[in-house]
């Protein structure tokens, strides 16, 4: 429960310690202790695309995390979103749902390079996995797709190649609609190393199916499964 609270509510731990009767301390090492778990459950970029292939198309993307960071601190400033924050990147399946979530680099990290130094684009060229991305990701080649610059100017196939691009790629927004409905992602006042931590943990609550985790002790399972029926 103080989990829930914090990831949905971005709670304080010197609040949550208020609001159950404990110590902020006690707080604080709860709630550590459980994103850790849960965190250690998200899936791997390789078990992530298990079952795809080729014929196969995913959407990746980026997104901001918001953190409070001072002016001086550049490498976490993003010039496109004018704003201090962490650089997340997603692999999407075509209707949305979120397949996996990359560790958070310093806002300043272009998607391209954010989606090289994660191995994105080298595992999907090894299983032949189409890639929809936006205009960030050109240059990538291998297996990604993005649209075409200055498309008014092309023949009428590009333009037609641009909105249907478009299309097949907006149900990717889903997936980071879903990411940020958990406030904690929309202005983290966390450490930036937990960041990452806090994506996986969320993930596994959206994403993962622990019926066949066999591995999964009872305690953490019915942790879990009471937490995924607060969010639903």
């Amino acid at each position: 429960m103080l989990t829930l609270v914090h990831l949905r509510k971005n709670e304080t731990f010197s609040q949550l310690g208020s609001g159950f009767g404990i110590s902020q301390a006690t707080a604080w090492r709860y709630v550590d202790e459980t994103l850790d778990v849960l965190a250690g459950w998200a899936p791997g970029l390789q078990e992530a695309l298990t079952g795809l292939g080729e014929g196969d198309h995913v959407i990746v993307d980026g997104t901001l995390i918001p953190i409070d960071r001072i002016g001086a601190d550049e490498p976490y400033y993003s010039m496109k979103h004018r704003r201090h924050g962490m650089n997340v990147q997603v692999i999407a399946r075509p209707d949305g749902t979120p397949l996996w979530f990359s560790r958070a680099t310093p806002g300043r990290t272009h998607d391209l390079t954010a989606a090289r130094a994660h191995g994105i684009v080298q595992a999907c060229l090894t299983r032949q996995i189409l890639v929809l991305a936006d205009r960030a990701y050109q240059g990538a080649g291998a297996t990604f797709r993005t649209p075409y610059y200055h498309h008014r100017e092309q023949p009428a196939h590009y333009q037609q190649f641009n909105r249907d691009h478009a299309r097949l790629r907006a149900p990717g927004e889903r997936a980071f609609a879903q990411l940020k409905s958990w406030r904690i992602l929309r202005r983290a006042r966390c450490s930036t190393r937990r960041i990452s931590t806090i994506a996986q943990a969320v993930h596994t609550l959206l994403t993962c199916s622990y019926s066949g985790r066999k591995r999964l002790s009872t305690s953490i399972r019915w942790l879990v499964s009471a937490l995924m029926m607060i969010v639903a």
